[in-house]
């Protein structure tokens, strides 16, 4: 099998099928070729006994609907949406979870036997389930800044902060205009009559690198990393080491080590990476293709060999 398929690939018939265990579920992505996608699906899949190949697929934003239909056409099962096609997934399903809805992006597609395509966005309650294992606290208790919660993930991150009733959530990033519209689209979920605290008290936005920003960051409970920074070893974190405290919850997005989670390790902060959520979107995303729970386990196991 190659490490990476294009469209040609598909359409040209070079998937190298093994008729025992056919290719049928794919990561699409540009770049795709680092997504670990493939190592914790594929574990699943030969742990429940289902014969099939899962793999990584490369495709310019001109060949993602042509992409899509090919793989319907080749009756696969269905496939995981990443950078940057999660919205162009959107617009080509017929129906759509309320995340998938509210953010206008989804990462997970479902082909059914009639064409249609369904779509759900496991990014937001895979989040949530990582919270939960990681730090052994609910969403729904926590103080929480999110640090670029416009952007892709972000986006998927602050929604389901919002709509799993967060203590307060503080959205913090660097263009004015696009967090006053995530605020204003995110408000109906903070409007509680039964807390004594009103939806401004709750829902704040806030400019990175602001005295408002460090203030929402030092009365946070859990601050999450949003941002690309932390992709490449020698980015710096998004925000000072000074901000960071013992009390502090710190949880990244990125799956690997970086200088934003050293420097809170250091200011004694407990400190999770984005391997918990990436494991539990996958997860989801199976239960959505199969109809049953993988074994999660199995799951995280294989992406940590993959990390060594």
């Amino acid at each position: 099998m190659k490490d990476v398929y294009t469209l040609a690939d598909l359409q040209q018939g070079n998937l190298n099928q093994d008729e025992n265990r056919p290719i049928r579920l794919a990561v699409i992505g540009n770049p795709i070729a680092h997504s670990k996608s493939p190592a914790m699906q594929q574990a699943a899949l030969d742990k429940e006994g289902i014969s099939a190949q899962y793999i990584r697929i490369q495709a310019t934003e001109d060949e993602f609907d042509t992409l899509i239909k090919t793989l319907v056409d080749l009756k696969f099962i269905g496939v995981n949406v990443t950078v940057p096609y999660k919205q162009n997934a959107r617009k080509l399903c017929a129906q759509v979870d309320d995340l998938g809805k509210a953010t206008g992006a989804v990462n997970t597609l479902v082909f059914h036997e009639t064409g249609e395509i369904h779509g759900f966005n496991t990014d937001g309650p895979g989040f949530v389930k990582a919270i939960r294992e990681e730090f052994s606290m609910d969403i729904k208790d926590l103080k929480i800044a999110i640090i670029g919660a416009t952007g892709g993930a972000g986006l998927a991150v602050s929604y389901a902060c919002a709509m799993n009733s967060c203590e307060s959530l503080t959205l913090i990033g660097r263009s004015e205009n696009n967090l006053e519209q995530l605020s204003s689209n995110l408000s109906n979920y903070f409007i509680d009559e039964n807390r004594l605290s009103g939806a401004s008290d709750r829902l704040k936005y806030a400019i990175l690198d602001t005295i408002p920003a460090q203030e929402a960051i030092h009365q946070a409970d859990l601050i999450i990393n949003a941002t690309s920074l932390g992709l490449k070893p020698t980015d710096p974190s998004p925000i000072s080491p000074a901000l960071f405290e013992a009390y502090h919850l710190v949880y990244d997005l990125q799956t690997h080590a970086d200088t934003y989670q050293r420097e809170a390790a250091m200011r004694g902060a407990r400190v999770a990476n984005g391997l918990s959520m990436l494991v539990y979107q996958g997860a989801l995303a199976f239960e959505k293709w199969f109809g049953i729970q993988p074994n999660v386990s199995v799951m995280k196991q294989a992406l940590l060999k993959k990390s060594v």
